[in-house]
């Protein structure tokens, strides 16, 4: 029979872990009548539909559906057994957990996974102290070398292990540990009668887990051996395709942005002594689906930064159809002459490392595909056509699919109407593509104002002078897509024509260009000033847009609370655009 917690103790658990507070350790809450409200971290999601109801203890998402009590919260978030959750809640509730019965394998697997855990610990402190004693001396020259301080080599615990046979060994079984203990733990290996170090003469990297455990090792190679990578083997404790390299440091930073995923150890070392946050790698496998859905827990979308080798790219490729199939949105960091991280950072810096805007996964993936095929041939330009016409399909933003059909008709000469054809798209069905009024030059979204195309168009112009003052207009300032991007590329120095020279696409370029044409000469003689004044029209543009939105949600809605918080807030915007429009008089 299993074991099970005490009833009774199980019930003051429950009735001391608040499940407000302990959700709030994951992501932010905000209440609003009895519930609590925040974005789910079990999907991805813009608008909050996972709640927290403090009064039943329980969670539940409108969304995904998933749904339980905090220790269900708890395994999901940390990938825990039900007796492991119970355990982390007992220790943030103070409370002292009771001894299971009736389970005598319990015991056992409870007591050999605390030993393999407790060896692996050791061994990472023998590591790292080998590593500043003179034995370790090769290990700390190449970790220099390669241009890491010792603050980072002691944050990520790195070590080095002994051009020795049985040095670890030794260290261990004088610490308690058995010869099989070691080797189930993966720290040694057994031939015959003999045992040995598993790692030896290599630098070491510590695998830790969210509660910080030491899982396993990874061990480059200082000399000829092989392989150059040598990873921990599974064990009872640790699972390669289950873990990431740098989770428990991933997991302390709050609202973290975005995951850059990257190849090895040193990768994540390197780019997090240069100050960018958030970088993991994979344990010596490919990425794996279990991997993908432990990093949609700590951030909203992953940028892969592989090497630039065939194999590297071969490798986003197909970590991009395992992130689409968890839900995950991916970006794509590629480096100049087919630079890794490590080296991108160490030979040109890292400003020119952050310098490096992502593309996104679609964009990534036609390239690809182009370089298989001469488009200056029909044929060419037919079968690229049909192979960007497979990936386009998984596109479901209206915006996105009307820019990369706009690139894909200048690139191969086909129509839009041929390649939704294709794609699979009828013409009847691409009100949901169409922009409700559209420039012959760009597509407007359909629930934006012209007038408000034109305003930001003003307002990029006036940016790009280097008039302004500091801080008047800002990238965020712009809701078409374009124009922010643009935006964003001035604001860190460069002038129109090095964007237009720059631009892979031609709706960029294009903008660009006309930046040089939209302001009039009285509006060149004051820039400060009008620049005000477009932002002020913007703002009351997009008043009235979400005014207009709202009444027409509330001669449709059926909820009759939610008309009246409608109503509450028509008039609260309302009141703030007769302001504006008085600034203006």
């Amino acid at each position: 029979m299993a074991a099970r917690f005490p009833t009774a103790w199980l019930d003051e658990l429950y009735a001391r872990a608040d499940i407000v507070s302990v959700v709030s350790g994951y992501l932010q809450l905000k209440k609003d009548g009895r519930r609590y409200w925040g974005l789910c971290p079990f999907h991805n999601e813009k608008t909050p539909s996972f709640s927290v109801n403090a009064d039943l203890n329980l969670y539940y998402c409108f969304g995904c559906k998933a749904g339980g009590n905090v220790v269900q919260f708890v395994m999901e978030m940390e990938h825990l057994s039900f007796q492991e959750a119970v355990k982390l809640l007992a220790e943030k509730c103070h409370m002292t957990v009771p001894e299971m019965q009736n389970d005598p394998d319990y015991d056992r697997r409870r007591s050999e996974r605390e030993r393999l855990l407790s060896a692996n610990r050791e061994a990472a402190r023998f590591y790292h102290d080998t590593l500043w004693k003179p034995e370790g001396k090769q290990v700390l020259d190449y970790l220099h070398g390669r241009g890491l301080d010792d603050g980072i080599i002691r944050r990520f615990g790195l070590g080095a292990s002994p051009d020795q046979w049985d040095a670890l060994l030794n260290y261990l079984t004088d610490k308690g540990f058995t010869r099989n203990e070691i080797t189930l733990a993966g720290l040694a290996v057994n031939k015959g009668d003999h045992h040995f170090d598993m790692f030896r003469n290599r630098a070491m990297f510590p695998i830790i887990d969210q509660q910080g455990n030491v899982l396993g090792f990874g061990g480059r190679a200082m000399g000829d051996a092989k392989p150059k990578y040598l990873n921990t083997s599974d064990t009872p404790v640790f699972n390669k395709r289950k873990g990431v390299y740098a989770i428990n440091l991933v997991k302390k930073i709050r609202d973290l942005k975005r995951i850059l995923l990257v190849e090895g150890y040193m990768d994540v070392v390197a780019v997090t002594q240069a100050g960018i946050q958030g970088a993991v790698a994979t344990l010596g496998t490919s990425l794996t689906n279990e991997q993908a859905r432990l990093l949609k827990r700590y951030a909203p979308q992953v940028w892969i930064a592989y090497d630039g080798d065939e194999a590297g790219q071969h490798a986003i490729e197909r970590a991009i159809s395992i992130f689409e199939a968890e839900g995950v949105p991916v970006k794509v960091l590629s480096f100049p002459d087919c630079l890794d991280p490590d080296e991108m950072i160490r030979q040109r810096g890292a400003d020119a490392f952050l310098a490096v805007r992502p593309i996104g996964s679609v964009t990534f993936q036609m390239q690809r595909i182009r370089k298989n095929f001469d488009l200056e041939t029909q044929e060419g330009r037919t079968e690229y056509a049909k192979r960007c016409a497979q990936v386009l399909k998984k596109v479901k933003e209206p915006v996105e699919m009307e820019n990369h059909l706009e690139a894909l008709s200048v690139q191969t000469g086909f129509s839009k109407e041929v390649l939704m054809a294709q794609i699979g798209i009828k013409p009847e069905d691409m009100g949901q593509h169409k922009p409700a009024e559209t420039r012959k030059d760009y597509p407007v979204r359909k629930n934006r104002l012209p007038e408000t195309y034109k305003t930001e168009q003003t307002l990029l112009a006036l940016l790009s002078m280097d008039k302004l003052p500091q801080g008047t207009v800002k990238a965020e300032d712009f809701s078409h897509p374009v124009f922010r991007t643009i935006a964003e590329e001035i604001l860190t120095g460069k002038k129109p024509a090095q964007i237009m020279a720059e631009a892979e696409q031609d709706e960029v370029r294009q903008a660009a260009g006309e930046v040089f044409t939209v302001l009039s000469d009285e509006e060149k003689k004051n820039p400060a000033s009008v620049a005000q004044d477009f932002l002020r029209r913007l703002q009351i543009q997009r008043l009235q847009q979400h005014i207009n939105e709202l009444t027409d949600f509330m001669r449709t809605a059926e909820d009759e609370a939610a008309k009246t918080k409608a109503l509450k807030e028509v008039m609260q915007l309302s009141k703030e655009l007769a302001q504006l429009k008085q600034q203006g008089h």
